[in-house]
């Protein structure tokens, strides 16, 4: 069978392919071509037919891989964007764990005061009281030894230049 040699239009047009995949399929040596002038030629016969028809299946694959290529991108992008926020939850986890962490301090500080308030309450709670103890135990005294009530009595006359007037009486005795 004798060859034919068609332009690179002339092909595309009778084998329905697309310029650039001919061309792809030139660069690597799939089809028999040949270059006059700036023509460059191919070679029509039973072995470009084949490999017209593997470009075809080429071709198609390349269309098929197409969604393919687009899903690999839309998992990459997800799967990068799931790493990102898997990053903002251990960031968010990592601050919410230190701000735990310092209320807990201060909780534990703020208790430490409370009981050092309440300690200190008690311990003026005490002294009041035994002041009071101590108040009442005199005025009791001091009825017995004069036989007057406290309540309404000044006792800064009682007391001459720094003298206790325990010891008054003690002498006048």
């Amino acid at each position: 069978m004798a060859a034919i040699w068609l332009t690179i239009d002339e092909f595309c047009a009778s084998t329905h392919l697309k310029r650039e995949l001919v061309e792809k399929l030139i660069q690597d040596n799939k089809l028999t071509h040949k270059t006059e002038g700036e023509q460059v030629l191919i070679q029509t016969e039973p072995t470009n037919h084949s490999l017209v028809s593997i470009g075809e299946n080429a071709l198609s694959a390349q269309n098929d891989n197409a969604p393919i290529a687009f899903a690999e991108k839309t998992i990459g992008t997800i799967l990068n964007l799931h790493e990102k926020v898997l990053e903002a939850k251990d960031e968010s986890i990592s601050t919410l764990k230190s701000e735990n962490k310092f209320l807990k301090d201060a909780l534990f500080s703020m208790q430490d005061i409370y009981d050092d308030d309440q300690k200190s309450a008690q311990f003026l709670r005490e002294q009041l009281q035994r002041t009071q103890e101590e108040l009442e135990s005199m005025k009791r005294k001091y009825k017995l030894m004069w036989g007057k009530s406290v309540g309404n009595v000044d006792l800064s006359p009682l007391v001459k230049n720094g003298e206790n007037p325990e010891q008054d009486s003690k002498k006048n005795q």
